[in-house]
């Protein structure tokens, strides 16, 4: 899979303590198998000159206290609160100057944030997406890049998630209906 560099983006979702760490809440050992993979990416990606954006789930303690329906506390517990530890990039896994790192809400790294204009400000127009809960954050920012015309090619070996069904499911939704699957070793950039 040939990759110009100018016009792709590799999106990190979510590889966060609370989620890849063991000490986080929502820890999940595959999770945290990704980091490695995940850091590979990165490295290759940078090294084409290519555009590093992660996401960061982040959520203010108060943020669903008036909530009609939509509650993630109340389906998950309490996590990634704002300024905690759990919040935060796995250190294996820090940003540099020039990558983009985006603070979400929800399960899209999309809904209320500045990365569509961001990607767009810089020519972006393939995203290679990566990082945890292959059924949750990634599925939901991968359906939504496509959504919004980017290409997103979801990364299989360097995704996190909680049970092998919840990566399966993914992944084959997002090749049958906005997206494109690959591996690792068939990222190549021109």
């Amino acid at each position: 899979m040939q990759l110009d560099p100018r016009q792709t983006a590799l999106v990190v979702v979510d590889m966060q303590n609370g989620f890849c760490h063991p000490d986080g809440s929502l820890y999940a050992p595959d999770s945290e198998g990704a980091i490695e993979p995940v850091a590979g990416l990165v490295e290759r990606t940078r090294d084409a000159g290519a555009s590093v954006v992660f996401t960061r789930d982040v959520h203010p303690p108060e943020q669903f206290e008036d909530a009609h329906y939509y509650d993630e506390f109340d389906r998950w517990g309490e996590h990634v609160l704002e300024g905690s530890w759990e919040a935060e990039l796995v250190e294996e896994l820090a940003p540099r100057e020039d990558d983009l790192v985006v603070e979400k809400h929800t399960y899209d790294a999309f809904h209320e944030t500045q990365l569509a204009g961001w990607l767009d400000a810089h020519g972006i127009k393939d995203l290679v997406v990566c990082g945890t809960l292959a059924n949750v954050c990634v599925l939901h920012t991968a359906s939504s890049a496509g959504l919004r015309d980017y290409r997103p090619i979801l990364v299989e070996d360097a995704i996190g998630f909680i049970e092998d069904d919840h990566r399966e499911y993914a992944v084959e939704h997002a090749d049958w209906l906005f997206g494109e699957v690959t591996d690792r070793r068939a990222v190549d950039f021109e």
